[in-house]
């Protein structure tokens, strides 16, 4: 089919590799990410209408820098190369690439004469975001300089004879202006892909792949109520329909009310059989004594397939366990493409699953973000309140609560939470924030309440916006609603005498505390 026919991504340890293929996404042309070394033969085996190189940490002259199979050029399709993937294209291909008088990172102004197909459309001087150390001195034969700027004269180079192109910044990320048009002008102008890839077609290529994969295997799947896990529920029963089970575990960590709604929206909107296991007991006795957010995350994953392994075999025989995991929990946890990047933190979905599991893996969203997520949703017409609903960790309040996750801690930080959401959502700004949550802080506090000293526990607000997860920005939640969420918690809640509030952005803070 000619609109599965990727725009190919190689992956050379860059920290927003998927983002390139994300806005490749948002032109509606299908697009995935290959590690930089993956042999040639196999790239031509997914008949690729482009190829772009991804930036990425190196210096292409370190000794064990990543490089690049030098027959991906002689593929015949158009290649486009980003930061370190230009410098490592010019220094292939005959061109010279030295450290900069100055390294650049940051906004820039870049010119360009308007002649190349790679800037069609778009005004002759546009912001854009630098992030290198080296820079390209001379380019290969046949190449031409189209763009530049102040400290790089560089900036944006062609050789439209061999379809290769390359620039310095980084079109994939909101700073660069038109950048998203750059990356059309190649995918759709340059490549002349169709931009056919939508939530539709990925439904539909999602349903033939998850039949191929499974064949006439049961699938049992686990889901929480959040639209991760429910939008991969409603779309594994569009491909297999009742060789699906879902099972929906009580593990004690979820929030006020969450287990009831779940087991309403299933039973009784999906019409999907839900069998509802109260493990809390189990979950909460493997959790006793244990403070490092790593090791609460390998337990609550070892013990989460356990539950579905012995309930399973109530149910019937299974062979795989679906999951709706998605790339920023992939990302985050290991490097996904097999490229050189960097553990941030285990998520219990991906890196924390025992190495002893029984179950084969379907993970139809892994390459997509939350809101790509949304958009799958809206086409399987699951409703708007799930769809909206706030990201919420495997773990759930377990690494919200700092430090040892028990009966009690847990059952003030669900009574905050709670409050804390409903003054958000009486407000209004539930669906302008990304996400929104409360911590439990492992300190407390010198207070005052009547005539009497307190000595009590912390909760941190945090809320933050985002498109992503890759990067977020805290959210500045007006003071009076803040002042009514302190209020409440210090007064309704027991054991708590002190609200404090989270304005670190990510980078260089994590959206979650643990």
């Amino acid at each position: 089919m000619e609109d599965r026919r990727p725009i190919i991504v190689l992956d050379f340890g860059a920290q927003y590799s998927q983002l390139i293929a994300r806005r490749v996404r948002e032109c509606r042309v299908y697009s995935l990410i290959l590690p930089y070394n993956v042999p040639t033969d196999h790239i031509a085996g997914f008949n690729p209408q482009g190829i772009i190189l991804s930036g990425g940490p190196a210096s292409v002259h370190e000794p064990g820098s990543p490089q690049l199979d030098k027959s991906v050029f002689e593929l015949g399709v158009p290649i486009l190369g980003i930061c370190y993937g230009l410098q490592l294209m010019a220094h292939m291909l005959g061109g010279a690439v030295s450290p900069a008088d100055r390294r650049e990172y940051g906004r820039a102004l870049l010119r360009h004469s308007g002649d190349s197909d790679l800037f069609a459309g778009i005004d002759g001087e546009l912001t854009v975001w630098m992030s290198h150390g080296d820079r390209v001195e001379s380019l290969p034969e046949g190449f031409q300089v189209v763009g530049s700027t102040e400290n790089c004269p560089i900036a944006a180079a062609a050789d439209p004879s061999r379809g290769l192109y390359g620039v310095q910044f980084h079109p994939e990320v909101v700073h660069t202006a038109r950048g998203t048009d750059i990356l059309r002008n190649f995918a759709i102008n340059i490549c002349t892909a169709a931009p056919t890839w939508t939530a539709r077609s990925f439904v539909e290529e999602s349903t033939e792949s998850i039949r191929a994969q499974v064949g006439d295997k049961n699938v049992v799947c686990g889901v929480s109520g959040g639209v991760d896990s429910t939008v991969t529920a409603v779309l594994v029963h569009r491909a297999i329909g009742d060789r699906l089970r879902c099972i929906f575990v009580n593990n004690g960590l979820l929030r006020k009310g969450e287990a009831d709604e779940v087991r309403n929206t299933f039973t009784e909107y999906f019409h999907i059989p839900l069998h509802y296991v109260n493990a809390e007991n189990r979950f909460l006795e493997a959790l006793a004594g244990i403070t490092d957010p790593e090791e609460k995350r390998k337990r609550i994953g070892t013990e989460f397939i356990r539950v579905f392994e012995a309930e399973s075999t109530k149910l019937g025989r299974f062979e795989f366990l679906a999951q709706g995991t998605l790339y920023p929990d992939v990302i985050e946890s290991t490097s996904a493409t097999g490229g050189p990047s960097a553990t941030i933190k285990t998520h219990h979905n991906v890196g924390g699953l025992p190495d002893t599991m029984e179950f084969k893996l379907v993970e139809p969203l892994r390459n997509l973000f939350k809101d790509e997520v949304r958009e799958v949703g809206l086409e399987l017409d699951v409703p708007e309140s799930i769809l909206w609903r706030h990201p919420f960790p495997g773990p759930g309040l377990a690494i919200r609560v700092l430090g040892e996750a028990n009966r009690e801690r847990l059952g003030l930080l669900r009574e905050a939470d709670a409050i804390a959401m409903a003054e958000i959502r009486a407000a209004d700004l539930y669906r302008k924030m990304w996400q929104a949550l409360v911590v439990l802080l492992p300190v407390q506090s010198v207070g005052v309440m009547g005539d009497g000293r307190t000595y009590e526990n912390v909760v941190a607000l945090r809320a933050v916006s985002s498109e992503d997860a890759m990067t977020a920005d805290w959210y500045p939640i007006p003071y009076d609603v803040l002042g009514k969420i302190s209020n409440r918690i210090i007064n309704e809640v027991g054991g708590v005498n002190r609200v404090v509030y989270d304005i670190s952005s990510k980078p260089p803070s994590t959206i979650e505390w643990e």
